[in-house]
């Protein structure tokens, strides 16, 4: 019967070392993503989204989510502008 015992007691320190292993890999996102625009003869071929210096993937500016990027970065352009031609 004591096998039985402790049996539960050995099983139970790795699992919260497993659990502290696991807190430990997910580092906190200490750069803000930011996403960049390729050009190839003035037009867009792809967008890369990065994370500090890191790239994490690319995406085509003809997806929906390329699109949403593109409009975004054109309205603060058009607002960079606006603001810049009314100080003058």
């Amino acid at each position: 019967m004591q096998e039985n015992e402790t049996a539960p007691e050995a099983a139970a320190p790795p699992s919260e070392t497993s659990e502290t292993s696991e807190t430990t890999e997910q580092p906190a996102p200490t750069e803000d993503i930011t996403y960049h625009a390729v050009e190839k003869d003035g037009q867009v071929t792809a967008i890369w989204e990065m994370r500090g210096r890191k790239h994490l993937r690319t995406i085509d500016p003809r997806s929906r989510q390329g699109q949403e990027i593109l409009r975004l970065y054109t309205a603060d352009q058009q607002e960079g502008t606006a603001e810049t031609s009314e100080a003058q």
